[in-house]
């Protein structure tokens, strides 16, 4: 098996494809080892010292570290741990798992249409170029005007999310919805 690895925008996070499936559907984010209860391999994750968030896509795993710690000296261990746990054959997730994001857009009766339109945007525009980077955006809620999302992986505490939020998703769905006045990230 061959983990490759990318930089993302975030110094303290680092993406590891290991060239199969992570997850058939949605994401999960984990901010601690207790957290992480439904998924062996995060927890495992979180064992390598300096592993402070575990975040799983579709295809890849994205490891945010303490500020204490130097990629170099923490990537073998994260590497032989996704290693081992893949050629093992080990589920990520527990069967019935919670923390699973799922991001399947269904009508539903909750949704009303701009909450709708947000987050097809989100999903279509959005959420593809967040991947790449090793993160995902979630919506929240959407209240007089203001849209709230939950930033994961190597979104949370990103130095350039600030300006992803503003300049980016903001002004597109400013464009698309005008009922859209701001962008909030919510922890």
């Amino acid at each position: 098996m061959f983990i490759q690895t990318e930089q993302t925008p975030n110094p303290a996070t680092l993406k590891f494809l290991p060239g199969c499936p992570v997850l058939s559907e949605g994401t999960a984010f984990f901010e601690s080892r207790d957290a992480a209860a439904c998924s062996p391999l995060a927890q495992r994750l979180f064992d390598v010292e300096g592993v402070t968030g575990v975040f799983f896509g579709g295809d890849f795993i994205t490891i945010t570290k303490s500020e204490d710690k130097e990629w170099y000296i923490l990537k073998p261990s994260i590497l032989g741990t996704i290693m081992e746990h893949f050629t093992a054959g080990r589920p990520v997730m527990t069967d019935g798992a919670a923390g699973i994001t799922s991001h399947a857009t269904t009508e539903s009766g909750d949704d009303d249409e701009i909450v709708s339109q947000i987050k097809e945007l989100l999903d279509t525009r959005v959420r593809p170029a967040v991947a790449q980077d090793g993160g995902d955006i979630v919506f929240h809620e959407f209240t007089n005007g203001v849209v709230y999302l939950h930033m994961q992986g190597a979104c949370a505490g990103c130095p350039s999310s600030t300006a992803t939020l503003k300049m980016g998703i903001e002004n597109m769905l400013r464009h698309y919805i005008p009922e859209v006045s701001e962008v909030r990230a919510i922890s």
